[in-house]
């Protein structure tokens, strides 16, 4: 459920202070009571599991212009603003706004985490979303999944990305993981990465959301925020190099929770064509943000 806060308060962030209003705190809760959204309504499959959303999206605000240095008080610059710092102010600000960060993919057991996952390459998790009940109810488990062959897996997933391929790698993926794993979705990286259609992102991503693992995946949106911010340097170029890089700056404990920030920012605030800058709580760290602010009118 997602609650707009408007209450008037000392969290008055940049861009709003300037015109003296409180800015809302858009907070995403799990309370599985308040579930109630009418695009994901509540669905039973065969063995009796509630298909149900996992969290609730940030609505991005209507479009605003990229307010000047002169209309926001900058408290800081980012030239005199360490990696690490950026990574602790960025983690705080984007805390306040979004309550306890998860995966958007709908899914109850690791083996249904990770079909979505899989399906979820460069494919949004909506349309993961919608198609993952009807698969699910024809294959509620891995074993009922590795009888499939890509021919009846198809059908169910035409509408995803790339289905010929992902038809394969999961007819592929189930039968490893019963004749490997007796049946059993492999609980580590490295387990995970030997499946078919499992590469880095996803092994990862798994391993966290499922298994709290300490792993900091690196997706578009992460790879995106953390180059425009600056929380990685010029030669953190390929998503290996940004999560090592993050990995420097953002303490241990602190991964997962960073990964799914990250995204959530990245996907509803951060976007790749058109960022919302006006609604964003980090002019004052960003890089992306101090060089629109000296570009020539």
């Amino acid at each position: 459920m997602v609650t707009i806060d408007t209450s008037d308060s000392d969290d008055r962030r940049v861009g709003w202070a300037a015109v003296g209003e409180a800015r809302p705190v858009i907070r995403v809760t799990t309370n599985r009571a308040a579930r109630t959204h009418r695009d994901a309504p509540e669905k039973t499959i065969d063995t009796g599991v509630k298909h149900r959303a996992n969290r609730w999206r940030l609505e991005r605000s209507a479009p605003g212009r990229v307010q000047r240095t002169a209309d926001v008080p900058r408290t800081s610059t980012t030239a005199t603003v360490g990696r690490a710092d950026r990574a602790e102010f960025l983690l705080e600000k984007l805390r306040e706004r979004i309550d306890r960060p998860t995966t958007e993919l709908e899914y109850e057991t690791p083996y249904q985490l990770l079909v979505a996952v899989i399906l979820s390459a460069q494919c949004t998790d909506d349309r993961v979303n919608e198609a993952t009940p009807v698969l699910f109810e024809a294959y509620p488990t891995v074993e009922d999944l590795a009888e499939a062959t890509p021919d009846d897996i198809y059908p169910f997933i035409q509408s995803i990305t790339f289905p010929n391929n992902k038809s394969g790698y999961l007819a592929k993926m189930a039968r490893q993981v019963v004749e490997k794993f007796d049946g059993r979705i492999p609980d580590t990286i490295d387990g995970l990465e030997t499946l078919m259609g499992v590469g880095r992102k996803t092994a990862r991503v798994v391993a966290q959301v499922a298994h709290d693992a300490d792993a900091l995946p690196v997706d578009t949106h992460v790879f995106r925020v953390a180059n425009r911010i600056g929380l990685v340097t010029k030669e953190a170029t390929t998503p290996k190099k940004v999560e090592q890089q993050l990995k420097r700056v953002i303490p241990k404990e602190d991964w997962g929770e960073a990964h799914h920030l990250l995204i959530l920012h990245g996907r509803y605030t951060c976007t790749a064509r058109s960022p919302d800058c006006h609604d964003c709580p980090l002019p004052e760290v960003c890089t992306h943000y101090d060089r629109l602010q000296n570009r020539p009118d």
